[in-house]
Protein backbone atom coordinates (compact mmCIF):
# COMPACT_ATOMS: atom_id res chain seq x y z
CA UNK A 1 0.00 0.00 0.00
CA UNK A 2 1.13 3.42 -0.94
CA UNK A 3 2.68 5.83 2.22
CA UNK A 4 -0.04 8.20 1.55
CA UNK A 5 -2.92 6.07 1.86
CA UNK A 6 -1.65 4.34 4.83
CA UNK A 7 -0.57 7.41 6.52
CA UNK A 8 -4.81 8.45 5.79
CA UNK A 9 -5.72 5.40 7.59
CA UNK A 10 -3.68 5.47 10.38
CA UNK A 11 -4.73 9.50 10.60
CA UNK A 12 -8.49 8.27 10.40
CA UNK A 13 -8.07 5.41 13.10
CA UNK A 14 -6.03 7.63 15.48
CA UNK A 15 -9.30 10.35 15.33
CA UNK A 16 -11.77 7.88 16.01
CA UNK A 17 -9.22 6.27 18.79
CA UNK A 18 -8.98 9.95 20.37
CA UNK A 19 -12.40 11.20 19.99
CA UNK A 20 -14.27 8.28 20.38
CA UNK A 21 -12.81 5.22 21.48
CA UNK A 22 -10.79 6.54 24.67
CA UNK A 23 -13.77 8.65 26.36
CA UNK A 24 -15.59 5.17 26.29
CA UNK A 25 -13.26 2.73 27.01
CA UNK A 26 -13.62 2.80 30.94
CA UNK A 27 -17.62 2.18 30.70
CA UNK A 28 -16.88 -0.96 28.58
CA UNK A 29 -14.13 -2.28 31.36
CA UNK A 30 -16.51 -1.15 34.04
CA UNK A 31 -19.18 -2.76 32.86
CA UNK A 32 -17.68 -5.66 30.75
CA UNK A 33 -19.80 -4.68 27.66
CA UNK A 34 -18.96 -4.81 24.14
CA UNK A 35 -17.82 -1.58 22.58
CA UNK A 36 -21.09 -1.38 19.87
CA UNK A 37 -20.99 2.46 19.54
CA UNK A 38 -17.21 2.49 18.20
CA UNK A 39 -18.02 -0.32 15.92
CA UNK A 40 -21.04 2.05 14.76
CA UNK A 41 -18.27 4.64 14.28
CA UNK A 42 -16.00 2.00 12.34
CA UNK A 43 -19.25 1.09 10.14
CA UNK A 44 -20.24 4.73 9.52
CA UNK A 45 -16.02 5.78 8.95
CA UNK A 46 -15.48 2.32 6.39
CA UNK A 47 -13.14 1.09 8.72
CA UNK A 48 -14.86 -1.81 8.81
CA UNK A 49 -13.70 -2.71 5.49
CA UNK A 50 -9.86 -1.94 6.23
CA UNK A 51 -9.08 -5.55 5.09
CA UNK A 52 -11.51 -5.66 2.13
CA UNK A 53 -9.88 -4.81 -0.91
CA UNK A 54 -10.30 -1.92 -3.28
CA UNK A 55 -11.65 -3.60 -6.18
CA UNK A 56 -14.69 -4.69 -3.55
CA UNK A 57 -14.75 -1.74 -1.40
CA UNK A 58 -12.75 -1.66 0.91
CA UNK A 59 -9.85 0.23 1.94
CA UNK A 60 -7.79 -2.64 0.43
CA UNK A 61 -4.91 -2.29 3.61
CA UNK A 62 -2.52 -4.89 3.82
CA UNK A 63 -0.61 -6.82 6.30
CA UNK A 64 1.13 -3.57 7.14
CA UNK A 65 -0.86 -1.40 7.08
CA UNK A 66 -3.38 -3.79 9.24
CA UNK A 67 -1.20 -4.02 12.24
CA UNK A 68 0.10 -0.04 12.43
CA UNK A 69 -3.77 0.45 11.99
CA UNK A 70 -4.34 -2.04 14.79
CA UNK A 71 -1.46 -0.89 17.53
CA UNK A 72 -2.84 2.82 16.56
CA UNK A 73 -6.46 1.56 17.77
CA UNK A 74 -4.76 0.37 20.89
CA UNK A 75 -3.20 2.74 21.98
CA UNK A 76 -7.05 4.17 22.63
CA UNK A 77 -8.64 1.34 23.71
CA UNK A 78 -7.31 -1.85 23.81
CA UNK A 79 -10.63 -4.57 24.21
CA UNK A 80 -11.78 -2.65 20.92
CA UNK A 81 -8.60 -3.09 18.72
CA UNK A 82 -8.57 -7.03 20.17
CA UNK A 83 -11.90 -7.68 19.01
CA UNK A 84 -11.45 -5.82 15.73
CA UNK A 85 -8.43 -8.20 15.09
CA UNK A 86 -10.96 -10.90 14.97
CA UNK A 87 -13.48 -8.83 12.84
CA UNK A 88 -10.58 -7.61 10.15
CA UNK A 89 -8.78 -11.10 10.17
CA UNK A 90 -11.72 -12.57 8.12
CA UNK A 91 -10.83 -10.43 5.24
CA UNK A 92 -7.34 -9.71 5.73
CA UNK A 93 -7.26 -13.81 5.81
CA UNK A 94 -9.20 -14.46 2.52
CA UNK A 95 -7.57 -11.08 0.83
CA UNK A 96 -4.30 -10.46 0.52
CA UNK A 97 -2.75 -13.38 2.59
CA UNK A 98 -4.69 -16.25 0.22
CA UNK A 99 -3.32 -14.20 -3.04
CA UNK A 100 -0.17 -14.94 -2.16
CA UNK A 101 -0.78 -18.53 -1.72
CA UNK A 102 -0.53 -21.45 -4.41
CA UNK A 103 -3.58 -22.03 -5.94
CA UNK A 104 -5.17 -24.33 -8.75
CA UNK A 105 -7.27 -22.01 -10.83
CA UNK A 106 -10.49 -23.58 -9.67
CA UNK A 107 -9.44 -23.31 -6.46
CA UNK A 108 -8.51 -19.39 -6.91
CA UNK A 109 -12.16 -18.35 -8.54
CA UNK A 110 -13.83 -20.49 -6.02
CA UNK A 111 -11.61 -18.32 -3.57
CA UNK A 112 -13.18 -14.92 -5.39
CA UNK A 113 -16.80 -16.29 -5.75
CA UNK A 114 -16.89 -17.35 -2.06
CA UNK A 115 -15.14 -13.58 -0.60
CA UNK A 116 -17.09 -11.75 -3.00
CA UNK A 117 -19.92 -12.33 -0.86
CA UNK A 118 -18.55 -11.90 2.54
CA UNK A 119 -17.04 -8.61 1.54
CA UNK A 120 -20.47 -7.28 0.40
CA UNK A 121 -21.65 -8.13 3.42
CA UNK A 122 -19.10 -5.87 5.21
CA UNK A 123 -19.45 -3.01 2.82
CA UNK A 124 -22.83 -2.64 1.86
CA UNK A 125 -24.75 -4.26 5.27
CA UNK A 126 -21.84 -3.25 7.64
CA UNK A 127 -21.78 -6.84 8.93
CA UNK A 128 -19.40 -7.68 11.79
CA UNK A 129 -17.44 -11.24 11.61
CA UNK A 130 -15.91 -13.02 14.74
CA UNK A 131 -13.31 -15.46 14.63
CA UNK A 132 -13.16 -18.13 17.46
CA UNK A 133 -10.73 -20.18 18.15
CA UNK A 134 -9.94 -21.85 20.90
CA UNK A 135 -11.42 -24.83 22.31
CA UNK A 136 -9.68 -26.05 25.18
CA UNK A 137 -7.17 -28.11 24.05
CA UNK A 138 -3.73 -28.07 21.70
CA UNK A 139 -6.20 -27.92 18.50
CA UNK A 140 -5.51 -23.74 18.52
CA UNK A 141 -2.07 -24.24 19.02
CA UNK A 142 -1.52 -26.02 15.85
CA UNK A 143 -0.92 -29.17 17.08
CA UNK A 144 -4.07 -31.50 16.66
CA UNK A 145 -7.04 -31.22 14.45
CA UNK A 146 -9.51 -29.17 15.83
CA UNK A 147 -12.67 -30.51 17.82
CA UNK A 148 -15.05 -28.77 15.95
CA UNK A 149 -16.72 -30.82 13.23
CA UNK A 150 -18.35 -30.05 10.06
CA UNK A 151 -20.30 -33.06 8.22
CA UNK A 152 -20.52 -32.63 4.71
CA UNK A 153 -24.73 -32.67 3.54
CA UNK A 154 -26.55 -31.89 0.75
CA UNK A 155 -26.24 -28.27 0.04
CA UNK A 156 -23.54 -27.38 2.89
CA UNK A 157 -22.51 -28.49 5.90
CA UNK A 158 -23.67 -29.27 9.75
CA UNK A 159 -21.08 -27.80 12.53
CA UNK A 160 -21.38 -29.30 15.79
CA UNK A 161 -18.61 -28.04 18.63
CA UNK A 162 -17.66 -25.55 20.99
CA UNK A 163 -15.29 -22.46 21.12
CA UNK A 164 -13.96 -21.12 24.44
CA UNK A 165 -12.98 -17.48 24.39
CA UNK A 166 -15.40 -16.43 21.67
CA UNK A 167 -14.78 -12.82 21.23
CA UNK A 168 -17.50 -10.42 20.07
CA UNK A 169 -20.08 -13.33 21.28
CA UNK A 170 -23.35 -11.78 20.94
CA UNK A 171 -22.21 -8.80 19.32
CA UNK A 172 -20.92 -10.93 15.60
CA UNK A 173 -22.92 -11.07 12.71
CA UNK A 174 -21.58 -14.14 11.51
CA UNK A 175 -18.70 -16.03 13.27
CA UNK A 176 -15.51 -17.30 11.16
CA UNK A 177 -15.16 -20.68 12.82
CA UNK A 178 -12.26 -23.26 12.29
CA UNK A 179 -13.21 -26.69 12.07
CA UNK A 180 -12.28 -29.94 10.89
CA UNK A 181 -13.91 -32.07 8.15
CA UNK A 182 -15.56 -35.00 9.59
CA UNK A 183 -13.54 -37.94 8.15
CA UNK A 184 -12.44 -41.46 9.97
CA UNK A 185 -8.90 -40.17 9.93
CA UNK A 186 -8.69 -36.47 10.99
CA UNK A 187 -6.26 -33.72 10.11
CA UNK A 188 -5.34 -30.72 10.41
CA UNK A 189 -5.38 -30.73 6.58
CA UNK A 190 -8.70 -30.83 6.16
CA UNK A 191 -9.53 -27.73 8.31
CA UNK A 192 -12.28 -25.53 7.41
CA UNK A 193 -12.87 -21.81 7.85
CA UNK A 194 -17.02 -21.27 7.73
CA UNK A 195 -18.79 -18.27 8.32
CA UNK A 196 -21.79 -19.33 10.64
CA UNK A 197 -24.28 -17.22 11.17
CA UNK A 198 -24.90 -16.08 14.30
CA UNK A 199 -29.07 -15.98 13.92
CA UNK A 200 -28.28 -19.63 12.85
CA UNK A 201 -30.60 -22.63 14.66
CA UNK A 202 -28.55 -24.70 17.20
CA UNK A 203 -25.75 -21.69 17.43
CA UNK A 204 -26.00 -20.63 21.48
CA UNK A 205 -23.64 -18.31 23.53
CA UNK A 206 -23.41 -19.70 27.39
CA UNK A 207 -21.56 -19.00 30.38
CA UNK A 208 -20.74 -15.66 32.41
CA UNK A 209 -17.84 -12.47 31.52
CA UNK A 210 -16.27 -11.33 34.23
CA UNK A 211 -12.42 -11.47 33.38
CA UNK A 212 -9.33 -9.79 35.05
CA UNK A 213 -8.49 -7.94 31.87
CA UNK A 214 -9.86 -7.11 28.03
CA UNK A 215 -13.59 -6.76 29.21
CA UNK A 216 -14.49 -5.08 26.32
CA UNK A 217 -14.15 -8.22 24.12
CA UNK A 218 -16.95 -10.18 26.10
CA UNK A 219 -15.38 -13.91 24.93
CA UNK A 220 -17.76 -15.90 26.27
CA UNK A 221 -18.50 -19.37 24.85
CA UNK A 222 -19.75 -20.56 21.50
CA UNK A 223 -21.60 -23.89 21.42
CA UNK A 224 -22.98 -25.16 17.86
CA UNK A 225 -25.60 -28.19 17.66
CA UNK A 226 -25.85 -29.37 14.22
CA UNK A 227 -25.65 -26.33 12.45
CA UNK A 228 -26.50 -25.89 9.01
CA UNK A 229 -24.63 -23.81 6.88
CA UNK A 230 -24.93 -23.74 2.94
CA UNK A 231 -21.41 -24.61 0.85
CA UNK A 232 -21.25 -20.55 0.24
CA UNK A 233 -20.44 -20.16 4.24
CA UNK A 234 -16.88 -21.12 3.92
CA UNK A 235 -14.26 -18.31 3.76
CA UNK A 236 -11.76 -20.22 2.28
CA UNK A 237 -11.71 -23.19 -0.24
CA UNK A 238 -11.50 -26.48 1.28
CA UNK A 239 -7.94 -27.34 2.28
CA UNK A 240 -6.78 -23.41 1.55
CA UNK A 241 -6.53 -22.65 5.26
CA UNK A 242 -3.60 -24.97 5.88
CA UNK A 243 -1.93 -23.96 3.15
CA UNK A 244 -2.36 -20.55 4.94
CA UNK A 245 -1.30 -21.63 8.23
CA UNK A 246 1.84 -23.31 6.64
CA UNK A 247 3.05 -21.36 4.15
CA UNK A 248 1.72 -17.66 5.94
CA UNK A 249 2.70 -17.72 9.43
CA UNK A 250 2.93 -14.20 10.33
CA UNK A 251 -0.74 -14.58 10.17
CA UNK A 252 -0.75 -15.71 13.66
CA UNK A 253 0.89 -12.64 15.17
CA UNK A 254 -2.45 -10.54 14.40
CA UNK A 255 -2.99 -10.36 18.28
CA UNK A 256 0.32 -8.42 18.85
CA UNK A 257 -0.54 -4.82 17.36
CA UNK A 258 -2.91 -4.50 20.14
CA UNK A 259 -0.22 -4.38 22.70
CA UNK A 260 1.97 -2.11 21.23
CA UNK A 261 -0.85 -0.21 21.26
CA UNK A 262 -1.33 -0.45 24.63
CA UNK A 263 2.61 -0.42 25.68
CA UNK A 264 2.19 3.00 23.25
CA UNK A 265 -0.69 4.00 25.50
CA UNK A 266 1.68 2.96 29.14
CA UNK A 267 4.65 5.50 27.75
CA UNK A 268 2.14 8.58 26.60
CA UNK A 269 0.05 8.13 30.19
CA UNK A 270 3.33 8.56 32.49
CA UNK A 271 4.94 11.72 30.15
CA UNK A 272 1.38 13.51 30.48
CA UNK A 273 0.91 12.47 34.42
CA UNK A 274 4.36 13.84 35.04
CA UNK A 275 3.86 16.76 33.51
CA UNK A 276 1.08 17.60 35.17
CA UNK A 277 -1.32 17.13 31.66
CA UNK A 278 -3.83 14.43 32.91
CA UNK A 279 -7.02 15.12 32.19
CA UNK A 280 -9.41 15.85 34.91
CA UNK A 281 -6.49 16.03 37.60
CA UNK A 282 -4.61 18.74 39.20
CA UNK A 283 -2.24 20.35 37.38
CA UNK A 284 0.82 19.00 39.42
CA UNK A 285 4.20 18.41 38.18
CA UNK A 286 6.26 15.72 38.73
CA UNK A 287 9.03 15.28 36.20
CA UNK A 288 11.35 17.23 38.13
CA UNK A 289 12.74 14.44 39.91
CA UNK A 290 15.64 12.73 38.78
CA UNK A 291 14.14 9.30 39.76
CA UNK A 292 11.11 10.31 37.78
CA UNK A 293 13.41 11.41 34.40
CA UNK A 294 15.48 8.31 34.92
CA UNK A 295 12.40 6.06 34.60
CA UNK A 296 10.93 7.71 31.70
CA UNK A 297 14.27 7.65 29.80
CA UNK A 298 14.10 3.61 30.49
CA UNK A 299 10.61 3.16 29.65
CA UNK A 300 10.86 5.22 26.39
CA UNK A 301 14.43 3.00 25.34
CA UNK A 302 11.95 -0.26 26.24
CA UNK A 303 9.24 0.74 24.28
CA UNK A 304 11.79 2.16 21.10
CA UNK A 305 13.11 -1.17 21.45
CA UNK A 306 9.79 -2.99 20.98
CA UNK A 307 8.77 -0.59 18.11
CA UNK A 308 11.70 -1.41 16.18
CA UNK A 309 11.01 -5.55 16.02
CA UNK A 310 7.55 -5.00 15.56
CA UNK A 311 7.82 -2.59 12.96
CA UNK A 312 10.93 -4.77 11.26
CA UNK A 313 8.62 -7.74 11.59
CA UNK A 314 5.42 -6.32 9.92
CA UNK A 315 7.34 -5.00 7.00
CA UNK A 316 9.05 -8.51 5.96
CA UNK A 317 6.22 -10.38 6.60
CA UNK A 318 5.32 -12.45 3.42
CA UNK A 319 4.49 -16.10 2.20
CA UNK A 320 7.06 -18.43 2.42
CA UNK A 321 9.50 -16.44 4.84
CA UNK A 322 12.72 -17.66 5.55
CA UNK A 323 13.80 -19.22 8.77
CA UNK A 324 14.93 -16.04 10.03
CA UNK A 325 12.09 -14.23 9.22
CA UNK A 326 9.75 -16.98 10.78
CA UNK A 327 11.97 -16.65 13.92
CA UNK A 328 11.94 -12.81 14.26
CA UNK A 329 8.16 -13.38 14.07
CA UNK A 330 8.05 -15.26 17.63
CA UNK A 331 10.41 -12.75 18.78
CA UNK A 332 8.56 -10.08 17.76
CA UNK A 333 5.39 -11.93 19.55
CA UNK A 334 6.60 -12.81 22.85
CA UNK A 335 8.93 -8.92 23.01
CA UNK A 336 5.37 -7.13 22.13
CA UNK A 337 3.28 -9.05 24.96
CA UNK A 338 6.34 -9.42 27.80
CA UNK A 339 7.14 -5.69 27.13
CA UNK A 340 3.69 -4.26 27.06
CA UNK A 341 3.13 -5.59 30.51
CA UNK A 342 6.42 -4.42 31.95
CA UNK A 343 6.15 -1.19 30.77
CA UNK A 344 2.32 -0.97 32.50
CA UNK A 345 4.77 -2.21 35.58
CA UNK A 346 6.88 0.46 35.34
CA UNK A 347 4.39 3.62 34.50
CA UNK A 348 2.62 2.06 37.80
CA UNK A 349 6.32 2.11 39.64
CA UNK A 350 6.83 5.62 38.28
CA UNK A 351 3.52 7.44 38.93
CA UNK A 352 2.88 5.95 42.12
CA UNK A 353 -0.31 5.57 44.01
CA UNK A 354 -2.68 7.38 42.26
CA UNK A 355 -2.18 5.46 39.24
CA UNK A 356 -3.91 2.29 40.40
CA UNK A 357 -7.05 4.22 40.93
CA UNK A 358 -9.76 3.52 38.39
CA UNK A 359 -10.45 6.88 37.49
CA UNK A 360 -6.92 6.93 35.28
CA UNK A 361 -6.74 4.85 32.80
CA UNK A 362 -2.87 2.77 33.69
CA UNK A 363 -4.91 0.09 36.00
CA UNK A 364 -6.84 -0.78 33.03
CA UNK A 365 -3.75 -0.96 31.02
CA UNK A 366 -1.84 -2.93 33.08
CA UNK A 367 -4.68 -5.77 33.06
CA UNK A 368 -5.12 -5.52 29.63
CA UNK A 369 -1.53 -6.19 29.22
CA UNK A 370 -1.19 -8.72 31.10
CA UNK A 371 -3.44 -11.01 28.72
CA UNK A 372 -1.23 -10.71 25.61
CA UNK A 373 1.19 -13.42 26.84
CA UNK A 374 -1.34 -16.14 27.41
CA UNK A 375 -3.14 -15.77 24.07
CA UNK A 376 -3.18 -18.92 21.27
CA UNK A 377 -2.17 -19.71 18.73
CA UNK A 378 0.93 -17.79 19.83
CA UNK A 379 1.49 -18.00 23.84
CA UNK A 380 5.09 -16.63 25.44
CA UNK A 381 5.77 -20.08 26.27
CA UNK A 382 4.48 -21.73 22.88
CA UNK A 383 6.68 -18.67 21.04
CA UNK A 384 9.93 -18.97 23.26
CA UNK A 385 9.64 -23.36 22.66
CA UNK A 386 9.20 -22.95 18.85
CA UNK A 387 12.28 -20.41 18.74
CA UNK A 388 14.84 -22.66 20.78
CA UNK A 389 13.43 -25.41 18.63
CA UNK A 390 13.27 -24.06 15.80
CA UNK A 391 16.66 -22.32 16.03
CA UNK A 392 18.89 -25.56 16.43
CA UNK A 393 16.35 -28.16 14.05
CA UNK A 394 16.45 -28.15 10.79
CA UNK A 395 12.85 -29.56 9.31
CA UNK A 396 13.46 -33.05 9.74
CA UNK A 397 16.63 -33.20 11.74
CA UNK A 398 16.29 -35.34 15.09
CA UNK A 399 18.74 -36.46 17.56
CA UNK A 400 17.78 -40.68 16.76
Amino acid sequence: MAIAEQDSILALVGRLGREKFAPRAAKYDREASFPFENYADMREAGVLGLCVPTRFGGMGADFETYCLAAAEMGRWCGATALTFNMHACSALWTGPLADDLEMERHERDELERLRAGHYKRIVEKGAIYAQPFSEGSAAAAGKIPFGTLATKTDGGWLVSGKKIFASLSGAANYYGVLCTEDRPEKSRRDTLYMAIPADAPGVSIVGEWDPLGMRGTVSRTLIMKDVFVADDAQLLPRGLYFKAASAWPHMFMTLSPTYMGIAQAAYDFTVRYLRGETPGEPPVKRRMYPTKQIAVAEMYVKLQQTRALFERTVREARANPTKAERLNAYAAQYTIMENANDLCRLAIRTCGGQSMLRTLPLERLYRDSRCGSLMLPWTAELCLDRLGREALYEPGESDE
